[in-house]
């Protein structure tokens, strides 16, 4: 496709958060329908946040039989040992796994939700982008490193009190996003 000075038309960057609600799922389908052009070259940006894992104090008893803590952290899958009270919970590697692959789990059911609609919009070239983190952070921080030039997102319709206690994402991201950002409402 060229623009009118006869060269040719540039990538149309879309990033559409999505967290497998009803809501980002819209929002992905309306972002298809309304937003992208059949004609036009298009890229849509598949943007999920892994929740956070929290840092976990584990028993490493493996070290010179003592009951020493330590903290799991699955970016880095292992923090030097930090000597720790008798306080806060206890996990086994085996708990930690099983934290680890249900994130998996659901990253995955996320990313199947997503191709289900994408399967009819075969001329939309589609990347996937996931990280783990605050779900706010990740949204802004990988729009602006892919250079998107929108942001498509649902919204869930908190009410005011649940808003100020949760926070909201759509709004974090309206204020923080390097690029306009559209917020799909469920009819």
């Amino acid at each position: 496709m060229e623009s009118s000075g006869g060269e040719a038309a540039a990538e149309w960057k879309v990033a559409v958060a999505i967290d497998g609600s009803d809501e980002s799922l819209h929002a992905l389908g309306w972002g298809l329908r309304n937003v992208l052009s059949s004609t036009a070259p298009n890229k849509l940006v598949l943007v999920y946040a892994r929740p956070p894992p929290p840092f976990m104090p584990t028993t490493d008893t493996s070290e010179s039989g003592g009951d020493r803590r330590r903290f799991h952290d699955f970016e880095t899958d292992f923090v030097p040992h930090l000597e720790l009270p008798d306080s806060g919970y206890l996990f086994t590697d085996e708990d930690v796994a099983t934290m680890e692959q249900y994130s998996q789990d659901l990253e995955k059911s996320v990313l199947a939700k997503a191709q289900a609609i994408l399967q009819p919009h075969e001329h939309v070239k589609v990347d996937t982008k996931v990280a783990t983190g605050d779900a706010r952070e990740v949204i802004c921080d990988t729009v602006e490193r892919i250079g998107a030039d929108m942001l498509v997102m649902g919204s869930h319709g908190y009410g005011f009190v649940k808003r100020a206690l949760l926070g909201s994402v759509s709004d974090y991201c309206v204020h923080h996003a390097k690029c306009p950002v559209l917020i799909v409402k469920r009819p």
